[in-house]
């Protein structure tokens, strides 16, 4: 079973490598081997494009042949759970889910009382986002941005229906938001941050996240977005071309990889009245790798469950264990990171995932799936490019 490498080949450390080279010292994190710092030191601008769900194996699969290949220095691993919720705060904080306490897309916070879809920050049960009740949710979260390390003027990248979220606003910090609409907006954006007339040195954290939503609603394999990937790299390439001579590094890479699953693979708590029985909160984190908070007692029945009916499809791991074996990161754990990744956890096998639902939540289902302990789902390439 693969884990990150937190001691110099994840995404972490690639943080490290650029908040050092851009001046914003040391972190708790060692330099990324395949950049060192000295290499970002040496630009007078660092673009960091983050693309959701770039594999490892997408890259040099569909991808192969293609500008981001030919720049490829090599593969990193993300974080762990490989999902979008842990590792973009890693490149929004520099830190591991191990220090940044953000373990999954659905999360149960003791402190709230209640499991929240983390990104959009609301209730998983619906309603409107925290922020929009009055709730400091920078406060709540106690992250520093990255972008109030640095010495360099900042500009963070995303969407536009997302630019201004709850967890955009808490993590960008001092940098200037900068919205986009589309592709050619997205690249529009990135170049005009990057060919200023303005002195000194720059920092551009850009976001694309269609790569993600394509793969999930298709399949990584699909041809919807093999066609994706296609014309990214060809706007990718042009970019690459306006931006010559901008003393620029231009740093590519993702927050996970990818698999892709079948209605046949999939467990639905529905269907195990047992085992549901024995939880006291729905599941938390992902399809892949579940969270699963054990009523007193039952911890017996619960795991007699989960061996004899999901062998094969499901390994059972006791959470406490995560811990100790550093599966989220290095160092001293988020003073609330126990409470937020159950007694358990369920590592989903081969492409098998699991599911719950709450009264009145929309049922949808997803070809394409990460969060789990693949080779593919862990590993993301890094793309280094000097114009």
């Amino acid at each position: 079973m693969p884990l990150p490498d937190y001691h110099g080949g994840s995404i972490v450390n690639l943080m490290a490598s650029l908040v050092e080279g851009l001046g914003g010292g040391a972190t708790d994190y060692a330099p990324l081997r395949l950049l060192p710092p000295g290499q970002v030191g040496a630009a007078r601008q660092v673009l960091l494009l983050v693309i959701d769900g770039l594999g490892y194996d997408t890259l040099t699969g569909s991808g192969a042949g293609g500008v981001l290949e030919r720049h490829l220095r090599g593969p990193m691993t993300s974080v762990f759970p490989p999902t979008t919720a842990s590792a973009i705060t890693t490149y929004l904080t520099a830190e591991a889910p191990q220090q940044h306490g953000l373990t999954g897309w659905h999360m149960y916070f003791r402190e709230l009382g209640d499991v929240l879809a983390v990104l959009p920050f609301r209730p998983r049960h619906g309603g409107s986002p925290l922020g929009e009740g009055g709730m400091d949710v920078g406060a709540f979260f106690g992250h520093t941005p990255v972008f109030d390390r640095l010495p360099p003027e900042s500009v963070a990248i995303a969407p536009a229906h997302i630019i201004e979220s709850d967890f955009n606003r808490a993590h960008t910090g001092s940098a200037r938001r900068v919205p986009f609409t589309g592709l050619e907006s997205f690249c529009d954006a990135i170049r005009a941050s990057l060919t200023t007339t303005a002195a000194g040195r720059r920092y551009v954290y850009a976001y694309w996240p269609e790569l993600d939503r394509l793969a999930h609603e298709h399949g990584i394999a699909s041809p919807e977005a093999a066609a994706h990937l296609a014309a990214l790299e060809n706007a990718i390439g042009g970019l690459l071309a306006q931006l010559s001579g901008t003393d620029t590094l231009v740093v590519i890479s993702a927050d996970h990889g990818f698999i892709d699953t079948a209605p046949e693979s999939t467990i639905d708590l529905d269907d195990h009245p047992g085992l549901a029985d024995c939880l006291q909160l729905p599941l938390c984190g992902e399809r892949r790798f579940a969270y699963c908070y054990v009523r007193p007692g039952a911890e017996a029945d619960f795991e007699a469950y989960v061996r004899e009916m999901f062998a094969g499809r499901a390994r059972l791991l006791e959470s406490a264990a995560l811990l100790e074996e550093g599966w989220f990161g290095l160092g001293e754990p988020h003073p609330r990171l126990r409470d937020r990744i159950g007694h358990y956890a369920l590592a989903m096998e081969d492409n098998w995932t699991i599911r719950d639902y709450l009264y009145g939540e929309r049922h949808y289902d997803l070809v394409g799936v990460h969060g789990g302990i693949s080779e593919r789902e862990l590993t993301v390439p890094l793309v280094v490019v000097e114009v």
